[in-house]
């Protein structure tokens, strides 16, 4: 009579394992769908993916830093030029301390100082998916070159003790969960602070002023605190969700540069839910004041000055002539826009009391797709056609009469000042002290200092031979 039992008992193992293996592959699947939306949230494909139709995380991509060109590396499962054979240690050691899997120290272009606050759950989820949820690619990333002292990694130690250290995130029992979220949001996967908080003499974050803005090279990340003139506390819930989710805020702001890639690459794609979790987080933090007279929003208005200038040929205003001839047919004679270009009043890049970002927004074009929909503002820089390229002083003088008229007039623009953003920003202090020249220079003072001590202590020995 057993026997008759038999095939039934097999059957409902056989059926009992089949659910098993069905759950397993139900929960990995999971947990790679859930990995992805961390590593989109981290924005990792926007630097380690080539915008030139670059394979997903395949590296390539050339980041511009005050130090020089760093490329991204290659983060695909490839055994062979990715990360296919790093443990989930090795790739929470890379993650959170900046530390490959063969102990060479990453530059923090890669942000691992916010990165370090990534939760043990989310790093598993991760790995999960880079590891079974990314095609592995097999090219090798253009190796980084940066110059002495630089180029030798280890000296990223020392910099890491002074500013790295974070552990991971902890909730506050003080705060709501959405500001808990935000803070994780904000300071973690996000990585908002790495670019919006200022940094000291040596690139460190100065996290005494957190978020009250920060210098991106040829771009400036502004003031995102709740201080109503030198931040965004006049911006609604609404407001700062609009701009997250689209970049556009008419009447306000448009995304560019770092910020544009951060929306397409990352923040269009952020659930309802993480979206007004960031915007609860910073309508929360101190408000610090950068001495802003009002609003970067707040200034401008329509002006007939294009039209009044029309037909002039003597003592022309030389900004008049590149505003007329290059953007007063998209952003219209009196600047109010056309529905697709925006406004140059009551716009954040004409409004701020320093030219960075409208003087980037010439040189480099504005560019960002969002749900699908292409923004495109032509370049009239480097990558310009050659018959659209404008001078130092061509920008210079279109910036000042774009301030004048529509913007804060309080802000001129130099040639010069466009030169140094042409070349990617103001050099910090550490790496004007580390240039070629300071190098030289050290030395030869380093040398004359020996020589000096090397004559004193020649007299100093001939005079006690003396008295011998």
């Amino acid at each position: 009579m057993r026997r008759r039992y038999l095939p039934l008992v097999m059957g409902l193992l056989y059926s009992t394992g089949l659910t098993a293996m069905a759950a397993d592959k139900s929960g990995a699947e999971d947990l790679i769908t859930k990995g992805k939306y961390l590593a989109t949230a981290a924005d990792c494909g926007a630097c380690h993916t080539s915008p030139h139709q670059g394979a997903p995380m395949a590296g390539g991509y050339a980041i511009q830093s005050p130090l020089g060109t760093i490329f991204a590396s290659n983060i695909t499962p490839s055994k062979v030029a990715g990360i296919g054979d790093y443990s989930e240690r090795d790739f929470a050691r890379a993650v959170r301390e900046g530390i490959n899997k063969q102990g060479q120290h990453l530059y923090p272009a890669m942000p691992y100082i916010s990165y370090s606050r990534i939760t043990d759950p989310d790093i598993h989820a991760l790995y999960a998916y880079f590891m079974h949820g990314v095609k592995p690619v097999d090219e090798p990333s253009p190796p980084t070159h940066l110059p002495f002292p630089f180029n030798i990694r280890a000296s990223m130690a020392v910099w890491n003790a002074l500013f790295a250290g974070n552990k991971p995130f902890t909730s506050s029992p003080k705060v709501a969960d959405d500001v808990n979220r935000g803070d994780y949001l904000v300071n973690a996967l996000e990585h908002c602070d790495t670019c919006h908080t200022p940094r000291n003499a040596l690139m460190g974050q100065d996290n005494g002023k957190a978020l009250s803005g920060g210098s991106l090279g040829s771009w400036y990340a502004p003031n995102i605190t709740p201080d109503r003139n030198s931040g965004i506390g006049e911006w609604s819930a609404a407001d700062l969700t609009q701009y997250l989710k689209t970049g556009h805020l008419g009447g306000k702001a448009q995304a560019a540069g770092p910020m544009a890639e951060a929306v397409e690459h990352s923040l269009q794609f952020l659930s309802d839910d993480d979206i007004h979790a960031i915007v609860a987080y910073l309508h929360q933090i101190p408000a610090v004041d950068t001495g802003s007279a009002k609003p970067r929003d707040g200034y401008g208005q329509p002006s007939a000055s294009e039209l009044l200038m029309r037909g002039q040929t003597d003592n022309a205003d030389a900004g008049w002539k590149v505003f007329s001839g290059s953007c007063a047919n998209c952003h219209q004679a009196d600047g109010q826009g056309n529905g697709y270009y925006p406004p140059l009043f009551h716009n954040s890049a004409t409004g701020a009391d320093r030219p960075d970002n409208l003087v980037s927004a010439i040189l480099y074009g504005v560019h960002r797709d969002v749900s699908g929909e292409q923004v495109a503002m032509p370049a009239f820089g480097p990558d310009a056609p050659f018959s659209e390229r404008l001078s130092d002083q061509q920008i210079a003088d279109v910036s000042n009469y774009v301030l004048k008229h529509y913007g804060n007039p309080q802000v001129g623009v130099t040639a010069d000042q466009v030169k140094i953003i042409r070349e990617g920003g103001e050099k910090p202090l550490l790496a004007k002290l580390t240039s070629p020249a300071s190098l030289l220079a050290a030395a030869i003072i380093l040398l004359l200092v020996l020589i000096i001590v090397l004559v004193l202590l020649a007299k100093r020995r001939r005079k006690h031979d003396g008295k011998k």
